[in-house]
């Protein structure tokens, strides 16, 4: 079936007993070595680091872009599996999915419970994993986990330790692995790829600010003192904040930070309805509706936009372009009452 190579970076799938708790201290092989490899894979491992990837920085995130793309330098690898944490492994396949230009599959994978519990689960998600990565092309960066195929786009995790960690809460999964195959369901929808950012002397900061009843923007305009120059805003509802909120916007947009407007609701699309401080007066604002995207992959989408370009307008183009809107789409939201309002969807977030 071919040479797959993968690429250990730590997480529960490599986690061990260490006196309080479990933490990520096994080599690639050793996590390999787990598993049973399908017939007619030949498997090469790449030790790249092993931590639990809440520890994870962009600096780790960019290594393991880089070496992506070393590897599939080579023609003769057929594909690749990477082994990551789960509590952030959404943000990593999606940032390596936005700069991922070859047919050949990219698949993450981990586990939700250690390597050493004799009903683990990771044996059987890197199996799977083994199999989409040598049997699959043109889909992009995928996340397989407990039988389930996902696109990277959109997929989260949705459960904190059941084995059905993860899901796309606004749309359908890839496909399914059972039975030593694979079955596509459909193709997702990517935006063009990015080149290959260069390593940073510093990564630059993107922070993430929530807003709930009471609210203010007193930690959005703390992000934005402590140097940050993307922002995050978690919306209410479609994508909804205060008159304040909107002031801060602007006041972060006239200095050149890039916004991102999602929403803290599990599935749907910012939408612009309302006003007084909605997504209609935020987006005009200036803040970048981030369509189904949730919080940790519209933060990746900011630094991917801030990676490439250094211009301020231009960051922005690049913001929309990875959101699938480029100039935007108009479409119609049906209200409670009947009343319809335009408003400015992605065409492919």
């Amino acid at each position: 079936m071919g040479r797959i190579v993968v690429i250990s970076t730590g997480g529960t799938i490599a986690s061990r007993w260490q006196g309080t708790g479990f933490a990520a201290d096994a080599r690639g092989d050793e996590v390999m070595a787990t598993a049973a490899v399908p017939t007619g894979i030949e498997v090469e491992v790449v030790d790249l680091f092993s931590v639990n990837s809440p520890r994870l920085t962009t600096v780790h995130q960019l290594t393991l872009l880089e070496t992506v793309h070393q590897v599939l330098a080579d023609p003769a690898v057929d594909g690749i599996v990477v082994t990551h944490g789960t509590d952030t492994l959404e943000e990593t396949a999606f940032l390596v999915d936005l700069h991922h230009h070859d047919p050949r599959p990219v698949v993450f994978t981990g586990a939700q419970l250690p390597m050493d519990a004799a009903d683990g689960d990771g044996p059987g998600n890197l199996h799977d994993a083994l199999v989409t990565a040598a049997t699959v092309r043109d889909l992009g960066v995928l996340i397989v986990f407990d039988g389930k195929v996902h696109a990277a786009r959109g997929t989260v995790k949705t459960q904190t330790v059941a084995a059905d960690a993860f899901a796309d809460p606004s749309g359908n999964r890839v496909g399914d692995v059972g039975f030593g195959r694979v079955c596509v369901l459909q193709t997702p929808e990517r935006s063009a790829p990015l080149p290959l950012p260069v390593q940073p002397a510093v990564a630059p900061r993107v922070d993430v600010v929530v807003h709930h009843s009471d609210g203010d923007p007193v930690l959005f305009n703390a992000a934005i003192d402590a140097g940050a120059q993307g922002v995050v805003l978690v919306a209410t509802g479609a994508g909804n904040a205060t008159p304040e909120f909107v002031d801060a916007v602007a006041a972060a947009r006239a200095q050149g930070v890039l916004v991102a407007l999602t929403t803290r609701v599990s599935a749907g699309a910012v939408t612009e309805i309302y006003t007084h401080g909605g997504a209609v007066d935020l987006v005009a604002a200036g803040a970048v509706p981030t369509g189904t995207l949730r919080a940790g992959q519209a933060r990746i989408a900011v630094l991917a936009a801030l990676l490439a370009e250094t211009a301020g307008e231009r960051r922005t183009e690049v913001l929309r372009a990875l959101l699938g809107q480029p100039d935007g789409q108009a479409a119609a939201v049906a209200l409670p009452d009947g009343e319809a309002v335009a408003a400015e969807l992605p065409d492919a977030a």
